[in-house]
Parts: C-alpha cells; structure tokens; sequence
C-alpha cells in the first residue's frame, strides 16, 4: 500500500445489503471493530424484486470509480461449515457483473471457482489486498502480503467494493464471514473518475 493513499471510511460509506424482511442485527453484527455477517441459503434476497441469492453484505459508497487504480484491503475470517460463498467482489463489469469475486468452496479461498489464491482459510484471521487498475485492464490479489493472483478485469464504467457473505450455487445452509480493519485506497499518480 505504499504508493497508495486511504480514503476517509464513515458510517455512512457502509450500505448494509441483507434480506429484505429482516432487520440488520439480525444477520449483522459491528462489534469491536469487527463486521460479522451471517446469512441463510434459504433466506429472502436484499430487495422484494430481486431474483439475486440470499446475501449479507456491505457496499462501500461514496467511492464509486471508472478509471485509476483502486485498492480494497482488510482482514478476513470464515468460520468452518461457509461454503460456495462469495466473501468479496469488485463490482462492475461489461463481460459480467463484477471484475472479481473471491469465494469460500471446500474450506479453500478462490477466484471465482478457481484459482485457489488460500487453502484452509477456516478459523483464522489472514489479510486480504485486492488491486484493481481500470486503465490496465488489470486485477491482483494479495494474501497476507503475497501476491496469489493476477488476471485481465471485465470492463465497464462504473466500481465499487463489496465484503460479507453472498450464496453461490450449492451454497451451506448457514454462511458466516466476519472482517476488520477495511481500507480503500487509491493510487495517487493516477487522476481519479469518482462517480459520485
């Protein structure tokens, strides 16, 4: 992150996505800095309309992008028994709906179904760094510091970060991930497009 600059986090940067007929801490919690989220396979999507999965999640807001070089850092746990589970994406894209989603199958961290980037994430802490150059074209992945993934992104023109707990196809019965000290940065030799 040493070429990168924090952008300020406020409450109000953190759109709580869950099912439409639950109230918030009833699949989320904030507690000593930590985000946990938690969601059913057979729970409602976050809108009456929507034909999404169940999901509990936060949109990061305020820090939509089209062009330069954006950053989302922080620090993951997932508790054994999520599976086929998306923990966080990049959202946008013109060749699919989001540049990269990074997902729990088999106790094992992935991009998409594959590649592997972390095996045996259950119970434990570890740091997650995801680069995402729009100009480049360009998608990286860190974990605990060690770059574990590079690959082309999807297009589009519009970005943002989400984090949490969204069902995949075959997803468990009950999904859990829990996070903690959240960054976003961007790249400061690089002129900002924030989509306000």
């Amino acid at each position: 992150t040493s070429e990168f600059i924090a952008v300020s986090l406020l409450e109000s940067n953190f759109k709580l996505q869950k099912p439409y007929n639950k109230s918030p801490n009833e699949r989320y919690s904030f507690n000593n800095g930590v985000h946990t989220f938690w969601v059913f396979a057979n729970d409602k999507p976050h809108t009456i309309t929507s034909n999404t999965k169940p999901c509990s999640k936060i949109r990061i807001r305020g820090y939509d992008y089209s062009s330069g070089v954006w950053q989302f850092e922080g620090e993951a746990y997932i508790p054994s028994g999520t599976n086929a589970t998306s923990v966080m994406q990049v959202f946008g894209g013109s060749s699919r709906a989001t540049t990269i989603m990074l997902r729990v199958y088999s106790a094992n961290l992935t991009v998409y179904r594959s590649p592997t980037v972390l095996e045996n994430v259950y119970n434990r802490w570890f740091n997650v760094n995801v680069i995402h150059d729009v100009g480049a074209s360009n998608v990286k992945v860190y974990i605990d510091g060690v770059q574990k993934y590079e690959g082309s992104g999807a297009g589009g023109n519009n970005h943002y970060f989400k984090f949490g707990v969204y069902a995949e196809d075959g997803a468990s019965h009950r999904m859990e991930s829990r996070w903690r000290q959240i960054r976003v940065l961007w790249k400061n030799s690089t002129k900002l497009d924030i989509i306000r």
